[in-house]
């Protein structure tokens, strides 16, 4: 009698692949990306120099990194992140509004089915 060689899956897989499209369900495609932190929009701009200066860093050495700059640095010098990020928060917001607005109105005047009674 042949062996069965198909593996069963591990539990860990079969969870995450269900969580994967719970998620992916719920999240709405083209909606607007979520804001930035002043912290994300430093680190935008200091990882090529941060990889320059380290060019043997990893990834997570990296980050390591930039957190501890981003830990120096005193408020006259995040302030330039800070307002980058709440002009981003502004247009995530405005684009998270006028997403809600496109989807209701969109619900709103297709929700009825019109009968023509042309019959020519």
């Amino acid at each position: 009698m042949p062996k069965d060689t198909t593996k069963p899956k591990r539990k860990a897989a079969e969870k995450a692949e269900k969580g994967s499209k719970a998620k992916a369900a719920s999240k709405a495609k083209g909606g607007p990306k979520r804001a930035l932190s002043a912290y994300m929009f430093f680190s935008q701009d200091w990882r090529e120099r941060i990889k320059t200066e380290n060019p043997d860093a990893g990834f997570g050495e990296v980050g390591k990194l930039l957190g501890a700059k981003w830990k120096e640095l005193d408020e006259d010098e995040k302030k330039p992140y800070v307002e980058l990020a709440a002009k981003d928060k502004l247009r995530a917001e405005e684009e998270k509004a006028s997403m809600a607005t496109t989807k209701s109105s969109k619900e709103g005047s297709g929700g009825e089915d019109q009968v023509d009674d042309d019959d020519d």
